[in-house]
């Protein structure tokens, strides 16, 4: 029966080299999902924020800041999900619960 020989993994090419991946474009996808996680956090706070408000408690300027802000952070996302190559925002809206009314302000500019 013939037997294969196979060369220590130190004298091997490194697979890294052979399929264009490398130490740099780790680090990359680890920074760009660690930031994706970070903006998904600030969606569900500020998501939380606007969902706590009360108009008994908080006066309605109170929760244009509070739909500002959840528009704001929810527009990050998306840029990020954009960066990471995720092009449908459909998943995220749904499983954050992302209200119509801060869809509705995304990338707006307020003076």
């Amino acid at each position: 029966m013939p037997m294969s020989v196979r060369p220590p993994q130190s004298f091997r090419q490194s697979q890294q080299n052979a399929n264009g991946f490398n130490v740099l474009e780790y680090e990359l996808m680890s920074e760009r999902a660690d930031a994706l996680g970070r903006h998904g956090l600030k969606v569900e706070s500020a998501l939380a924020a606007l969902k706590a408000w009360t108009a008994d408690r908080q006066s309605a300027e109170e929760r244009e800041t509070l739909l500002n802000a959840a528009s704001d952070a929810v527009w990050a996302f998306f840029i990020q999900r954009e960066i990471c190559g995720l092009r449908n925002n459909r998943d995220a809206i749904q499983r954050y619960g992302i209200p119509n009314e801060v869809i509705a302000r995304l990338g707006a500019v307020r003076k």
